[in-house]
């Protein structure tokens, strides 16, 4: 007698087959590949496609609910190019498991030829410690989470999933029920660092009622990492544009928080020292980081609640003009206590840079053009959320501004300090889940009249001849009570 979760299996291909013959593409193969790491997962997933119909243009990518709500950034490539295509994202309807990208093909593909595209996206918060306490000697183990199938809205003749480790050190992981009509071998199997799914075969659109509710299901992989999982809970970022000093300065205040498993007992200082001598560190313990700064800058300052924090170390890269190799500055810092699982560090990074490096001068249409960096690049780090301040110079007008990406909100107000007359104007971006595929620049243009590049100079003249003013004035008061009268002669 046939199994039951098998007896639906022969109406399924008919239904399989039925789908082949009404829908304009077909999934040769889908193959994907994630990669696991801390706070951050990369996941490379490749769609080999053959068109049904011709004239095709657009091509439809399903993402889970679960894998939409954990990806912070999605990016559509033909396999071999460089150049990201169009994508438009369909509105979400919450009475179904899954999402819409429709991706605009670079043309029109004749019937049955075969090509390949390639969706690249980062997961943010998509693993949690487990357990969740871990004492100072302890490893630290992570779990995540995945759906089992790559839902698409066509057939799919052959299907794979590779979930990869940092190490080989894999605790364990799911095997999947109820799917054995798709897969002639091993449902699931581990080779050294990988854990791989299938595959599976003649897998009808994995986006019907039906098909989900039956097949789908959540594929769990336990494993060892052996390095701090980093976030970065807030991040406030001024960038200040000033033409008389011909300078940009950047200035970060960041609260770093270790999102391992928390910390079981007490801190020994003792047994940190201990680990670095012999330079075994916990893995869920920072003691340090590195992080690549522009060139040419200065003036680098790093403090914190306390004060200034001595145990950093910079190398500056020659400025942008004289720096042939497109060098970054490296710059080397220690908390200045180790940082463990559950523990905020909440510091300020700031330098200066010559404004020539990342600014213009468009003389047709008189309008300044600055590139302002959105992040610094946190290897590995997923920055919760963002505030980016840019303060233009006083007297700017008719500002406008490219971004790389759209932000979750944009204001423009004023900001007022040191001899300023009617304050600068200030353009404010927040932005949320960014890790470092969104560490590019944000283009602001603007222009200046020349009486308003005059308005410092004017204040500054203003005050010190008002100073002067008040000065005579001062010496040709006599503010004695009891003054003497001259005598008569």
């Amino acid at each position: 007698m046939m199994p039951k979760r098998w007896r639906n299996f022969p109406l399924l291909l008919l239904v399989n087959a039925v789908f082949a013959s009404s829908q304009p593409f077909e999934n040769s193969a889908i193959v994907r590949s994630i990669e696991l790491g801390g706070s951050v997962v990369h996941v490379t997933t490749t769609y080999a496609i053959k068109p049904l119909e011709a004239g095709l243009k657009s091509y439809s990518i399903a993402l889970g609910r679960e894998e939409k709500e954990k990806t912070s950034w999605l990016e559509v490539k033909s396999k071999g190019q460089d150049n990201a295509l169009q994508v438009t994202e369909q509105s979400f309807d919450p009475s179904k498991d899954f999402h819409i990208i429709d991706v605009q093909l670079p043309s029109a593909y004749p019937v049955n030829k075969s090509f390949n595209l390639v969706l690249e996206t980062v997961q943010t918060h998509a693993t949690h410690p487990w357990p969740e306490t871990a004492a100072q000697k302890d490893e630290q183990a992570l779990k995540y989470t995945t759906d089992l199938f790559v839902v698409s809205p066509y057939v799919t003749s052959i299907q794979r999933t590779k979930i990869k480790t940092v190490t080989p050190r894999v605790i364990s992981f799911t095997e999947p029920k109820n799917v054995e009509g798709f897969a002639k071998e091993n449902l699931a199997s581990k080779s050294g660092p990988s854990v791989v799914y299938g595959p599976f075969e003649n897998v009808p659109p994995s986006t019907s009622a039906s098909f989900l509710e039956t097949y789908q299901q959540p594929v769990t992989v336990h494993y060892y990492h052996d390095q701090p999982c980093l976030e970065i809970t807030k991040l406030e970022r001024f960038a200040e544009i000033s033409h008389w000093g011909a300078n940009l300065n950047i200035e970060d205040k960041i609260v770093l928080y270790n999102a391992g498993p928390k910390l079981k007992g007490h801190f020994s200082r003792l047994e940190h020292q201990t680990q670095a001598f012999y330079k075994r560190p916990a893995p869920h313990v920072l003691p340090a980081m590195t992080l690549h700064l522009p060139a040419g800058i200065r003036n680098t300052y790093y403090y914190d609640t306390i004060g200034n924090v001595s145990t950093s170390k910079l190398r500056v890269a020659p400025s942008t003009s004289k720096n042939k190799q497109k060098q970054y500055s490296v710059f080397e810092f220690r908390p200045r206590y180790p940082l463990l699982g559950g523990w905020n560090y909440s510091f300020t990074l700031g330098f200066d840079s010559p404004l020539e490096d990342s600014a213009s001068y468009d003389k047709k249409t008189g309008r300044y053009i600055v590139e302002i960096p959105i992040m610094t690049a946190f290897l590995g780090t997923v920055i919760d959320d963002e505030e980016l301040t840019v303060i233009l110079p006083e007297g700017a007008t008719d500002v406008r501004f490219a971004a790389p990406f759209p932000a979750i909100s944009n204001m423009i107000g004023t900001h007022v300090t040191y001899l300023d007359t009617t304050g600068r104007p200030a353009l404010t971006f927040k932005y949320k889940n960014l890790t470092v595929r969104h560490a590019e620049s944000i283009f602001v243009t603007y222009k200046v009249s020349w009486s308003a590049h005059l308005k410092k100079p004017i204040a500054v003249g203003t005050a010190f001849l008002g100073l002067f003013t008040l000065g005579m004035i001062a010496r040709r008061v006599n503010l004695t009570l009891n003054q003497q009268k001259p005598k008569a002669s």
